[in-house]
């Protein structure tokens, strides 16, 4: 099965960091970088509101353990957003793309 996981990040610096390690260690095949996002979520108590930057990793869910712990390993947040979506429906030569390059 095919996935999407979204993971933000405080920066840029971060999220190419992350992202690098990702695909160095075969962990998805592809990972977007989207900039300027903005966030607004209660944390302890208050309601805050962030500049952020967006990962959007496609890879295959039985690698989404490793990832997770991979992402926990470098990302500097306390508790890093980490939401997998499973791709129902795609174009099959990407799928097939994503077989070859994740381990």
């Amino acid at each position: 099965m095919y996935q999407a996981t979204l993971c933000t990040c405080p920066d840029l610096e971060t999220a190419n960091n992350i992202a690098k390690q990702i695909i160095e260690n075969k962990l998805a095949a592809c990972v977007n970088i989207l900039p300027g996002i903005t966030s607004i979520y209660a944390w302890q108590g208050k309601v805050e509101t962030d500049n952020e930057v967006l990962m959007l990793i496609k890879g295959l869910t039985k690698h989404f353990d490793e990832l997770s712990l991979l992402i926990s390993e470098y990302h500097p947040y306390e508790v890093p957003e980490l939401i997998a979506l499973d791709i129902q429906q795609g174009n099959e030569k990407f799928f097939k793309w994503i077989d070859e390059v994740v381990k």
